[in-house]
């Protein structure tokens, strides 16, 4: 029983990060990135929409932390990320942004349900895409984008490696402590607990 239980702990410590950090790509001109994302991952994102050949770009995110709630476009993580992309020097003119509006249950959920509707509205059929974000929160990304924007949108994901601590290490920093440990909780909360309206098919 002790061996077994080492051996589940062994698997657990070296086999969370790269479970919950994937990077499986799909071929796709669309880019969507978390405009959350730190400094070094907008950077990421500008790399990723060159060297992928990408049209578009599109930014998500709810209001700002620290707000009572929306006030403008601009001050969403969408608005905020769509700015900083163009700063990084994207051309303007391939950077939408697609803000939620409204503090939902999930703030990962409600940003992919804020991107199907803005492209309904506009126009923009989603066939493929791929969505880059911060380390282990790419596969709760990819898993709440593919509820949020329901069936027949496939959905990629990136994930950006996190800076402040070894990804191959990460119980030996408070940061990857707090960041794999909390994610692994959320990812469990989503998986077995969220059950939001499905939302109909983009046909």
């Amino acid at each position: 029983m002790a061996g077994l239980g080492g051996a589940m702990a062994a698997v657990a410590l070296f086999g969370a990060y790269p479970f919950l950090a994937v990077t499986q790509r799909v071929e796709t001109k669309i880019l969507v990135v978390e405009g959350w994302v730190d400094a070094h991952a907008i950077k990421a994102a500008v790399e990723e929409f060159h060297r992928g050949g990408y049209e578009r770009v599109f930014t998500t995110g709810g209001p700002v932390r620290g707000l009572a709630g929306y006030l403008t476009d601009q001050s969403t993580t969408a608005g905020v990320g769509a700015s900083r992309l163009r700063q990084a020097g994207l051309p303007a003119e391939r950077v939408q942004m697609a803000p939620a509006r409204e503090l939902a249950r999930d703030r990962t959920f409600g940003s992919a349900v804020a991107l199907r509707e803005w492209c309904a509205t506009n126009g923009v059929k989603l066939a493929r895409l791929n969505v880059l974000t911060q380390d282990v929160h790419a596969r709760r990304t990819r898993l709440l984008f593919e509820q949020g924007l329901g069936p027949g949108v496939g959905v990629g994901i990136i994930a950006v490696p996190h800076l402040d601590y070894d990804a191959g290490k990460w119980w030996r920093y408070s940061e990857g402590v707090r960041s794999v440990i909390g994610e692994i909780i959320a990812y469990v909360y989503a998986r077995c607990f969220f059950f939001p309206e499905a939302p109909r098919s983009a046909a």
